[in-house]
């Protein structure tokens, strides 16, 4: 019978691809498979199995001696704006034009795809950066993985989704609204969330705290009340987008899981009362430990303007007990690296980085596969390696549940059923030296 179907696959449509996977991990969390094989048609999977026959005719992708993978999701990054450290970070927004930060976004999104990372959930940028790079994506302009896109992100004057934070007045030629991510109040925030929607936004991106890298506000404190999150949630669900808030401490963690938020990004300072609102809300959570592991690495290292660099070390090592804390609760986490803040293409170490503090590998793979995928509502077309989901399938060399950080080097990658990277060669285009 299944000899039949594969037949009946090649006949009927387009060309099919065979890939021999030496170990299959299919992102659900179940045991390998040894000597799989994996059917593609167009851009959709087609048969997955140990006794599926390869047809007569069909493209074969040998990785027999590879360990093979659903594409890597990363549920939190920037594509389109400058790496923390490189050259004046702070005024890119200023000296450089949105024009040239998107195109910028466009180099960091093929690193991106070339590092594994099919889809990915960008979290805000400024003039809808990441909306235009997702539809120049689509429409097969460039590569680069699939885009969630959040438009811009925003909060109360003066916090941390502000643009215009720590610049002063006379810089200003006005006190901008919700085109520089400030919206205070009930019908402000309401009026935002439709904004960004009406421009194209996929997710919602709020700050419920403080942040690390804004000059002015406390990492921890509460920013937006719970009723204004409230308000956003609800207007954001009558509009069929789910709602991703930026939260460091507890405070404005818990109001915004009370508030109905879909996923807590950073959660830095977890305690118990948190993890258990979280787990009775399902809320997810996004750790981004890469993001905390580079603050406080540039920290140290004397790279950060004072006030920043104190509130990195401050947070970064509380959060790893809170992603612990998570972990053991059973808390519902996807990965996520806050891109941007760490050089783009560098993602995986995320994966390392959850292993050290607390999941299994498998724990940590499933969390960046089929957890993003549900995450982002994704999970009928991405996520794993099953018949019917779209093709984007990985592979590494090595076995990553005995050594996570095999991830870290992808040696192929295909999304949606074509080929970017082949023996760690990117085939057609590349960007080199890319900050």
């Amino acid at each position: 019978m299944i000899a039949l179907l594969a037949m009946l696959v090649l006949q009927q449509g387009p060309a099919v691809t065979a890939i021999r996977a030496g170990t299959l991990i299919d992102g659900t969390g179940g045991a390998p498979v040894k000597n799989a094989v994996i059917l593609v048609q167009g851009d959709r999977i087609t048969a997955v199995g140990t006794n599926v026959p390869v047809p007569a005719g069909a493209t074969v992708v040998d990785l027999s001696g590879a360990t093979v993978l659903p594409g890597f999701i990363d549920a939190h990054v920037h594509l389109a704006f400058r790496t923390i450290g490189d050259g004046d970070w702070q005024h890119a927004g200023l000296t450089e034009m949105s024009s040239q930060l998107a195109l910028l976004g466009a180099a960091h999104a093929q690193q991106t795809l070339e590092a594994g990372f099919t889809t990915v959930r960008v979290v805000g940028t400024a003039h809808f950066g990441d909306i235009a790079l997702r539809n120049a994506i689509n429409a097969g302009w460039i590569p680069g993985p699939r885009i969630v896109a959040a438009g811009i992100s925003f909060g109360i004057r003066g916090g941390h989704c502000d643009e215009t934070n720590g610049l002063q007045p006379d810089a200003l030629d006005h006190e901008g609204g919700i085109e520089v991510g400030v919206a205070d109040g009930i019908e402000e925030v309401r009026n935002a969330v439709r904004y960004m929607v009406k421009y194209g936004a996929d997710v919602i991106k709020i700050c419920a705290t403080g942040g690390v890298l804004s000059l002015t506000d406390s990492a921890g404190v509460q920013q937006y009340t719970e009723d204004e999150m409230r308000a956003i949630v609800e207007t954001a669900t009558q509009l069929d987008r789910r709602v991703a808030a930026h939260a460091h401490g507890t405070a404005g963690i818990k109001a915004a899981v009370r508030a109905g938020v879909t996923s807590i990004e950073h959660g830095s300072i977890l305690d118990a009362e948190a993890v258990a609102l979280m787990k009775q809300h399902g809320t997810w959570l996004v750790p981004t430990l890469l993001a905390g592991f580079t603050v406080e690495s540039l920290a140290t290292a004397g790279r950060l303007p004072a006030p920043i660099a104190a509130k990195a070390l401050a947070i970064a090592p509380r959060m790893h007990n809170s992603f612990k804390l998570a972990v053991d609760a059973g808390v519902k986490i996807a990965l996520g690296t806050d891109a941007g803040v760490m050089k783009h293409g560098t993602n995986a170490r995320e994966f390392t980085l959850m292993v050290r503090w607390g999941m299994t590998p498998m724990q940590a793979i499933v969390a960046g596969t089929s957890n993003g995928a549900t995450l982002l509502g994704l999970e009928r077309d991405v996520g794993t390696v099953a018949v019917g989901k779209r093709a984007d399938i990985v592979a590494v060399t090595g076995d990553p549940l005995q050594n996570i950080q095999v991830l870290e080097h992808v040696d192929f990658v295909m999304k949606d059923g074509k080929v970017f990277k082949r023996d760690g060669q990117v085939l057609g285009r590349s960007v080199a030296g890319v900050p």
